[in-house]
C-alpha cells in the first residue's frame, strides 16, 4: 500500500469516531472532560515515559517521589482524609481496596460476624459487585420520596452483622444527601464503616469534603474528576484516602517524606497487600497534579460550573412534553441530573433508547440511558465545567426535536440511527456474547 492510502485508511477512522475533543460527551456519572494538553505533554515527555516502576526506589527518582508525595496531601486536603494511596488503577478497584480495607480491619478486632455491606438502590453497579468480590453480602437501602437515603429503612438494616455502607454524595440522580452526617451518625453508633464512592465528587469538589461528613474511606476517579483520560485514552486511577485509624491497611507503598526532606516508599504495617503490579498508574497522576495546581485555591469553581451547566440543561427542557424529573423537581441538582421519558414512551411508544439514537444521527454524543434502574425510562446526563452555553443549548434543542417528532411521526425515531457508519446493532444477539465468534475476520468487509 502507498502512504497515502494508509493516511486516508486511519483518517477516516477518525472521522468515524468521537470523543471530548470533537464535542460534549455527557455521560451521567462518567464525567467525560476535557483533558488538558498542558498535561498530556508532560505525560509524553521522554523524561517521564522513560521512567520504569523499579527507578522509584533510587535517588535519582525524588522528583517524581515528590510529584507524588504532593498529589497526596492535596488529595488528602481536598476530601478531608488523613492518609492516601496512589496505587489503585482505576475507580472499580478503588472501591474494592476500600472494601478490602474494610474486611481486614474487622478481621483484625475478630468482628468475623460482620458480612454485609448496605447500599442505597441508586448506587452505582460496581459497588455491590465490589461488595461481593470482597467476600460481603450486599443489602439494599432504599430512596425515600425525594431520591436520599431513607434513614428509617437505613436504622432497620443496621446490625452487628454490618461491616460498612458505600455511598455516593451527590448520589446518582444529582441529589446531594442532606441527611449525609446522620446517616454516617447511625452507622458509626454501630461502630461500621463508611466507604464515600467518589464517582461524584465533581459536584462538591473545593465546596464541601466526605471527610467533614463522616466517611471514613474515600476513593477517587483521577480519570474523572482530576482530567486525567477515560478508557483507551487512559490508563485510569482510583486513588483512595483513609482516616488515621485505617491507615496502616493501605495498599502497597505510600510515599513519606522524612526530616532531611527526601521522599521515601513506605510499606504499611497491616497492608492489604498490592491491589497493582506497581505504584499506581504515573499518567494519571501527571494530570491530577496539574489539574489541582492550574485551580489552586478556586478548585471550587469545578463544581460551581458542573452545577450551573447541569441546571441550564434541566430549566432548557422543563415543562417539555412527555419529560419529568423525578422525586424532587424543586430541589436544584448538582453535577448531573436523570429525567424519565416513561410519560414519553407511554403515549408515543417511543423509548429513551429511540432519543438516544437520534441524538447521534445529529452529531451529539448519547448520554448514559436506563440508570439509574430506580428511574423508568432513565436519561442521565452530565455537562462537565468547561462545557460552554451554546453547546449544552444546540443538545436541548436537538433533543426537543426528538420529542415534536415523538408525538408527530415515531417512525421516524424508530429508524435512528440513519447517519453513523454503523446502525442499530442486534441487543438480543449483543446481550449474548456466547453467540459471537470473534476471528481474525473480525470487523472486516
Amino acid at each position: 500500500m502507498s502512504e497515502i492510502e494508509v493516511v486516508r485508511h486511519y483518517t477516516r477512522f477518525t472521522e468515524e469516531s468521537y470523543g471530548v475533543d470533537n464535542g460534549p460527551v455527557p455521560l451521567g456519572s462518567c464525567t467525560m472532560k476535557y483533558n488538558p494538553r498542558i498535561a498530556t505533554n508532560y505525560v509524553n515527555s521522554e523524561y517521564l515515559a522513560n521512567i520504569h516502576p523499579s527507578l522509584l526506589k533510587f535517588e535519582t527518582a525524588q522528583n517524581i517521589l515528590k510529584l507524588m508525595y504532593q498529589l497526596q496531601e492535596w488529595l488528602k486536603e481536598i476530601t478531608g482524609m488523613d492518609a492516601c494511596t496512589l496505587q489503585p488503577p482505576a475507580g472499580a478497584s478503588g472501591e474494592l481496596t476500600g472494601v478490602l480495607i474494610i474486611k481486614k480491619y474487622f478481621q483484625e478486632r475478630g468482628d468475623t460476624q460482620r458480612d454485609e455491606m448496605l447500599i442505597p438502590d441508586s448506587a452505582h453497579g460496581s459497588n455491590p459487585a465490589s461488595s461481593s468480590m470482597g467476600g460481603f453480602k450486599s443489602v439494599r437501602i432504599p430512596s425515600d420520596e425525594h431520591g436520599l437515603v431513607n434513614l428509617e429503612a437505613l436504622r432497620a438494616s443496621v446490625s452487628n452483622k454490618t461491616a460498612g455502607l458505600m455511598l455516593t454524595n451527590p448520589n446518582t440522580l444529582g441529589l446531594f444527601e442532606k441527611n449525609i452526617t446522620e446517616v454516617t451518625k447511625i452507622l458509626h453508633e454501630n461502630e461500621a464503616i463508611v466507604h464515600y464512592d467518589g464517582a461524584n465528587l465533581n459536584g462538591i469538589i473545593g465546596i464541601a469534603r466526605p471527610g467533614d461528613m463522616g466517611f471514613d474511606i474515600v476513593h477517587l476517579n483521577l480519570h474523572k474528576t482530576f482530567s486525567a483520560p477515560h478508557g483507551g485514552g487512559g490508563p485510569g486511577a482510583g486513588a483512595v484516602c483513609v482516616k488515621k485509624y485505617l491507615e496502616d491497611y493501605l495498599p502497597g507503598y505510600i510515599v513519606s517524606k522524612d526530616d532531611n526532606g527526601r521522599y521515601f516508599l513506605k510499606k504499611m504495617s497491616k497492608s492489604i497487600g498490592d491491589v497493582y503490579s506497581t505504584y499506581g498508574n504515573l499518567p494519571g497522576m501527571i494530570y491530577a497534579y496539574i489539574f489541582i495546581l492550574s485551580y489552586g485555591s478556586d478548585i471550587y469553581k469545578v463544581a460551581k460550573y458542573s452545577t450551573l451547566n447541569t441546571n441550564f440543561f434541566i430549566s432548557l427542557l422543563k415543562g417539555v412534553k412527555g419529560i419529568t424529573l423525578p422525586y424532587d423537581e424543586k430541589t436544584p441538582r448538582l453535577h448531573e441530573t436523570v429525567l424519565s421519558f416513561k410519560k414519553l414512551a407511554e403515549e408515543t411508544g417511543v423509548t429513551v433508547e429511540d432519543v438516544a439514537k437520534y441524538l447521534l444521527d445529529n452529531g451529539f454524543y448519547a448520554p448514559t440511558i436506563y440508570f439509574p434502574l430506580i428511574v423508568d425510562e432513565a436519561f442521565m446526563i452530565e455537562f462537565t465545567e468547561t462545557e460552554s452555553y451554546e453547546n449544552i443549548v444546540k443538545y436541548a434543542e436537538v433533543v426537543k426535536k426528538a420529542i415534536e417528532i415523538a408525538y408527530t411521526n415515531p417512525s421516524e425515531l424508530k429508524q435512528a440511527p440513519i447517519n453513523t457508519s454503523v446502525r442499530r446493532l442486534d441487543a438480543v444477539k449483543a446481550n449474548h456474547p456466547s453467540t459471537l465468534k470473534p476471528s481474525v475476520k473480525f470487523g472486516r468487509k
